[in-house]
């Protein structure tokens, strides 16, 4: 390791906002001692919003980049080649943009209906009380489709979803932690089976020649099977809370309905968004065609989430601007470490950073079939144990957050609540055989 001054000072930083990030609370217990309405109440609550973490330490780091390396510099063609302005057009910022679109997509009053649909068919056939069979098939059909409509939209749905029928009811804090927990580690494995739509997949697919029968083989069967083992024990945990009838919220009674044409345009523009995922130039130009349909169709429509997505791209855009700087020390422990080792480090390494610029960095190195197997198993084992494990999770946060009251969503119960489906996802990926 031989680090420069700005990769150190970047390291810091990152450590600073992961520090952050389990801080939250507090900031905002210190919120509500101002006025409301008052400056000193709107800092502290900008503060305590963890979507806001990762870019307010990311503009410090700029800042302090440019002290250090000039805020642009030019060489004799007038031509950028140095400094901070340099430096963030280097970054590929191309996810955090998609992960913004697709949020704002699935969120529609057309694509939650039909995810509701789908669920509500899936429940019927559960031997099961019609409360814990919705909660059953959300949670394993919600994740697993991720594979194929991408894990933030599944997060997205999932999470919305859970918040009409569970998180807005009398459900104690207790269930309201172990279903976050279950989600976000569900959401992480649960896009495993196939190769392009799991973010810590995404980066090494290509290089690394997995496609979709390498997926399901060696990852999507085991990952479905924790999936259904870890929300069977926790519904049956919780089951005196799953007791009972479905209730179905009023907003669910009172606006039109869709019609089938509308719920295929969305999905058709899902389709091409996801299709057209690495190239933020198209699926841009189609998010703004979107707009137009939507506000064409508006009384079909709930108001989208513009504000909400926002917030999450702005987390992983300043996760990327910070990430970046993490390859000094990351690389040098990936290529030192056994395969077992491997996997339970890039297990508890996820918690720290996003699991996806853990398998990026991986794939940088020299690594064994094994090694890569043992680096993306772990990397999406451990995508739940923290909000910045995996990128869909700041979505899920940002949606479910207000559930639990003023205070909000405590980090460490998040990942005390994610051990559970995390330890089964460890034996699911290390007993089981590839087929």
């Amino acid at each position: 390791m031989n680090p420069t001054t700005i990769q150190i000072i970047g390291t810091v930083l990152f450590a600073c906002a992961v520090l952050h990030t389990f801080m939250v609370k507090r900031f905002e217990h210190i919120a509500h001692k101002y006025p409301e309405g008052s400056i000193g109440e709107n800092v502290f609550h900008f503060l305590g919003e963890v979507e806001a973490v990762f870019g307010i330490w990311a503009a410090i780091f700029i800042a302090i980049y440019s002290v250090f390396e000039g805020f642009v510099v030019y060489d004799e063609a007038h031509k950028v080649v140095g400094g901070a302005i340099h430096y963030l057009e280097s970054q590929n910022f191309t996810e955090p943009a998609f992960v913004f679109v697709i949020m704002c997509i699935a969120g529609t009053r057309p694509i939650i209906l039909l995810a509701e649909k789908m669920i509500s068919i899936c429940s019927r056939v559960l031997p099961m009380n019609e409360k814990m069979a919705f909660y059953v098939s959300a949670l394993i059909m919600g994740p697993l489709l991720g594979s194929f409509i991408t894990e933030p939209a599944a997060m997205t749905v999932t999470a919305l979803i859970l918040l009409d029928y569970f998180y807005s009811g009398d459900m104690s804090k207790k269930f309201k932690y172990a279903t976050l927990g279950l989600l976000f580690v569900n959401i992480s494995v649960g896009g495993t089976l196939t190769h392009f739509a799991a973010p810590p997949v995404l980066m090494v697919a290509g290089k690394w020649n997995w496609g979709i029968e390498h997926m399901a083989t060696n990852f999507g069967y085991k990952a479905a099977i924790a999936v259904v083992v870890g929300t069977l024990c926790i519904a049956y945990f919780f089951k005196k809370e799953l007791t009972g009838k479905l209730e179905i919220k009023a907003k669910h009674q009172n606006y039109m309905v869709p019609t089938w044409w509308m719920t295929m345009i969305h999905l058709i523009f899902m389709g091409l968004v996801v299709y057209t995922a690495h190239h933020m130039v198209v699926f841009l130009g189609l998010f703004l065609f979107f707009l137009g349909f939507a506000t064409v169709t508006q009384e079909y429509q709930d108001t989208i989430k513009l504000k909400e997505s926002l917030l999450v791209g702005f987390f992983l855009a300043g996760l990327v601007t910070l990430g970046t700087m993490q390859a000094w020390w990351l690389q040098d422990i990936l290529t030192k470490l056994g395969d077992l080792t491997l996997f339970f480090g890039a297990t508890g390494l996820t918690g720290i950073t996003d699991n996806a610029a853990l398998t990026y960095l991986g794939s940088l190195v020299e690594l064994s079939d094994s090694a890569k197997y043992n680096l993306v198993a772990g990397a999406v084992t451990g995508g739940g144990l923290t909000v910045i494990a995996n990128a869909p999770n700041p979505a899920g946060f940002g949606i479910l957050k207000s559930s639990f009251g003023d205070e909000g969503i405590s980090p460490m119960g998040l990942l005390l609540s994610a051990l559970f489906p995390t330890f089964l996802c460890m034996l699911a990926f290390q007993l089981l055989p590839s087929l």
